[in-house]
């Protein structure tokens, strides 16, 4: 899976290579009457570049998942058992759920996932339902986050590099949000084709 990851990656720098080579064609003196009067401005490369390779950010994929970009993502409290946390993420068919401190609602204090509760729980042979969520947590200061203005390819390296499934996102006022690797995933493949129909219009004159 991590190779799939990475296939996207190296993918996504043959795209970009590809792109960047065929703007150096168009913007090389011999050619450029020629890219003046077949687009009338020499502005068809900036719009491009505006518009260009990895522009998508974890903001893109919140607005898609709707009610995580408001801050209304799952959680449980640090006193909530494993068993009423893991029957949480189930019901709801997410493989993480944020914590909060049980005192304070929207003091985050760190996130219980799918692999804390396989090898903490399962794996040591330890009940569910007597073990508190806060025992088995990852910690906040040991999350890996992102912002909103990360772009995806960046979340993706973070992930797949930490051998992570879910990240945090993080404002100057806290946490608004989360999203796993298959968020990152599909935001990334979208990219690319979208990249790639650019480009194709690109070179037929779609620009």
């Amino acid at each position: 899976m991590q190779g799939g990851f990475r296939s996207i990656l190296s993918h996504g720098n043959v795209v970009k290579s590809a792109i960047l080579q065929r703007m150096r064609m168009v913007n090389s003196p011999p050619l450029q009457p020629l890219v003046l009067k077949r687009f009338e401005s020499s502005a068809a490369p900036a719009r491009m570049e505006e518009h260009g390779f990895e522009s998508t950010t974890i903001s893109d994929i919140l607005k898609v998942k709707g009610k995580s970009a408001d801050g209304s993502w799952l959680w449980c409290t640090t006193n909530d058992s494993v068993y009423d946390a893991v029957q949480s993420m189930t019901q709801h068919n997410v493989g993480a759920l944020v914590v909060v401190k049980s005192d304070e609602q929207k003091s985050i204090a760190g996130i219980i996932t799918e692999r804390d509760y396989l090898r903490k729980i399962i794996v040591q042979g330890r009940s569910s339902k007597s073990t508190k969520v806060g025992d088995i947590m990852t910690e906040e200061n040991k999350l890996i986050t992102v912002t909103p203005d990360t772009k995806v390819l960046k979340a993706m390296q973070l992930m797949t590099d930490n051998r992570i499934r879910h990240i945090p996102v993080i404002n100057d006022k806290g946490m608004i949000g989360m999203v796993s690797i298959g968020d990152v995933v599909r935001a990334v493949v979208s990219e690319h084709r979208q990249e790639l129909d650019r480009l194709n219009a690109y070179i037929q004159g779609g620009y």
